[in-house]
């Protein structure tokens, strides 16, 4: 294909088919007067696009999801909004958006039906994660796609079934967004996990997302009383009207320790390279200068990396090359994690995140970052150490996990003394309960 038809076809999806008809109109108006038939100001003028049509096409997944009202089904319905419940999705945030939603149906005699934007949802990985908690759903759960946006800002994908009774529980502030056109907004429930302005630099974006943030029309769920009172202290003070936290459970039937016969010890990195809250190389650089100094012995630890799209890499002078470990299903993250025995996890921001709570349910010793008002979780566990983010300090708390770590009766101690919830229906009472009084 030549340039110029590529300029076509480009055109043609980022304007649509009514563009490519007008643009053909003045080409043939210019053969017949005899004007060239490409004039670069004449292209210039086609392009031009109305104001909304420029902010669509710049935010593409704040595009309103079409819905329609249906008659009153015989049972109501929870649905749950999210990007993706595929392998590499699941953990952390979504599982525990699938969790409150499947519970919140069931204490309401509801069909539970997860609706998804950018790939299509797998009933297989919703059924995996509640075998995993031990969720047995009253209804059949049902699924839905409805892409955030075709190939050009007029193709809205197909339209979502709803009636005024239904609960939506929205996972980002952009499924949020672009549920806040077609869905009453008291039917919404916001699940918010994270300070989602950090997700970016000052900009639209990061502006887009305060919008979201700061309307008192909808309900927000936080993730951790440590994140609640981050976001009410940033200025989110209408929070303590429409908002509830709660915190997240291990059960021990997932999340306790393996055991290994012999072998090295085993050290965890949360390694997600474009995830740039996780501080990928600024976390790769301490874990080269500890196996550099000894601090990790590699005649005594093993090193794995796990996370998403991680780059091949070697560590330390000797060139060794850590295990990469990616696209776990849930169990098999749960028996990695219980063989752990010091993991280094960083969060740039005030969340705890959900490795070190991982790690610490299961019995490691695991380091992650301060930030803001995220200066020790030891009200989780002990065996949970907060660093500065300053190079020496990541490398002196990496050497103090590995003595500690490796002081099999303090650690153990610690762990007992673990205060982290055991069981999500006890995480999740109170919000249920208010949620399902109000009706």
């Amino acid at each position: 294909m030549n340039i110029r038809a590529r300029r076509f076809v480009s055109f043609w999806r980022d304007q649509g088919t009514a563009a490519v008809i007008r643009l053909l109109r003045v080409k043939a108006g210019n053969a017949i007067a005899g004007r060239p038939l490409f004039n670069p100001l004449d292209d210039a003028a086609d392009a031009r696009v109305s104001v909304a049509r420029m902010i669509s096409k710049r935010f593409p997944a704040l595009r309103p999801i079409p819905t329609y009202f249906i008659p009153k089904p015989s049972l109501r319905r929870v649905s749950l909004i999210t990007d993706s419940i595929g392998p590499s999705s699941l953990f952390g945030g979504v599982g525990t958006g699938l969790l409150l939603a499947a519970r919140l149906a069931n204490r309401m005699n509801a069909t539970l039906r997860i609706v998804t934007r950018t790939e299509r949802p797998s009933p297989e990985n919703a059924g995996q994660i509640l075998r995993a908690y031990g969720i047995d759903l009253l209804h059949e759960i049902q699924f839905a796609y409805v892409p955030e946006g075709g190939v050009s800002p007029d193709d809205a994908g197909p339209p979502l079934d709803i009636h005024s009774e239904d609960i939506f529980i929205t996972t980002s502030w952009w499924t949020t967004a672009a549920s806040l056109s077609g869905i009453p907004s008291h039917s919404i429930l916001y699940l918010l996990q994270e300070d989602e302005r950090m997700f970016y630099p000052f900009g639209e974006d990061r502006f887009q997302c305060e919008q979201v943030l700061r309307n008192e029309s909808i309900r927000f769920l936080v993730n951790t009383k440590l994140l609640y009172d981050h976001l009410i202290s940033s200025g989110l003070e209408h929070l303590k009207r429409t908002g509830q936290w709660f915190e997240p459970a291990f059960p021990p039937s997932l999340f306790h320790r393996r055991t290994r016969a012999g072998g090295k010890r085993r050290f965890f990195y949360y390694a997600r390279p474009h995830n740039s809250r996780n501080l990928f190389h600024v976390g790769l650089a301490a874990i080269d200068r500890a196996v550099n100094e000894g601090i990790l012995d590699l005649d005594h630890w093993e090193i794995f990396l796990v996370g998403k799209d991680i780059p091949p890499v070697s560590v330390g002078s000797s060139g060794y090359e850590p295990v990469r470990c990616e696209g776990l299903q849930w169990q098999a993250y749960a028996d990695l994690v219980g063989s752990i025995d010091l993991g280094l996890s960083l969060m740039y921001t005030p969340h705890p995140s959900y490795p070190p709570l991982d790690l610490a349910a299961s019995g490691a010793v695991v380091v992650t970052n301060k930030f803001a008002n995220k200066i020790s979780l030891a009200g989780y566990s002990p065996n949970i150490l907060c660093s500065e983010l300053q190079p020496d300090a990541l490398v002196d708390a990496i050497r103090t996990g590995v003595l500690l770590a490796e002081d099999d009766e303090a650690r153990e101690r610690n762990f007992q003394a673990n205060r982290l919830s055991a069981d999500w229906a006890d995480s999740f009472e109170s919000i249920i309960a208010s949620l399902t009084a109000e009706d």
